[in-house]
């Protein structure tokens, strides 16, 4: 396990969405990560696992955009009101993270079958990979959420809680119950935690206009997306995504 601060540059990988690109991805690893520049990386187009964070710097390609939720003015549709009807039942929990046997197996089960799905590589995740990604990191912003049916764990979603926003990090969940439309559901109760909080955005990552992994997310409107790709030291430009 790394144990000191650092940042480098990844070039010329095989982009993760696109087998015919080449990204180009910058990497910082930070163990004693505060909640002030935890915010400022990820308003600056930044994604946290772990004590790593990253960000795409690449070359010849701006399809990888980041977008935040307009919470305040984010109304729930018919559809996803009965989301949220349906999973009146299901039990929710928040919590600073965590690591189990039924963390690993949902987590497993979960990219088994988009790997069938969406075609993405499946490899098994083992407890030190876990925990290095979504366990150690957390420090007092990161949460997650635990989401229960008859007191089985179903979904497990990822979370950095700012005053500014909500970090929606990583979401996995039982594909068996698929009538609860859990992915969904766990980004409209952020939205709902959101708006009872007062905390203006949720922040999804990125987006990739129709993309079959990426496209959902611009379902989630009104969203902002950021135009540039600003150092540490630059504003960062968000605008009304039309």
């Amino acid at each position: 396990m790394l144990n000191t601060d650092m940042e480098f540059i990844e070039e010329n990988k095989t982009c993760s969405y696109f087998d015919t690109r080449i990204s180009d991805t910058r990497y910082k690893i930070q163990q004693n990560c505060d909640a002030n520049t935890a915010f400022s990386l990820l308003n600056r187009g930044w994604r946290r696992f772990g004590n790593m964070s990253f960000v795409p710097e690449c070359k010849e390609c701006n399809d990888c955009v980041s977008i935040r939720i307009d919470v305040k003015n984010y109304k729930f549709s018919k559809s996803e009101k009965r989301v949220l009807s349906k999973n009146k039942n299901t039990k929710v929990y928040i919590q600073e993270p965590s690591l189990s046997l039924e963390h690993i197996e949902l987590y497993n089960t979960y990219h088994k079958y988009m790997s069938i799905k969406k075609d993405w590589n499946f490899n098994e995740i083992s407890p030190d990979e876990y925990y290095m990604s979504y366990v150690q990191g957390a420090k007092n912003y990161g949460k997650e959420i635990l989401y229960l049916v008859d007191d089985k764990l179903v979904a497990v979603a990822l979370c950095d809680f700012f005053t500014e926003a909500i970090s929606s990090i990583y979401c996995y969940y039982d594909h068996d119950y698929e009538e609860l439309s859990l992915g969904k559901f766990s980004i409209l109760l952020q939205i709902k935690l959101a708006k009872e909080n007062d905390i203006p955005y949720i922040y999804l990552g990125y987006w990739i206009k129709d993309h079959l992994s990426m496209g959902y997310k611009e379902k989630y409107k009104p969203f902002e997306y950021l135009v540039n790709r600003p150092t540490l030291q630059e504003i960062p430009i968000w605008r009304d995504y039309e």
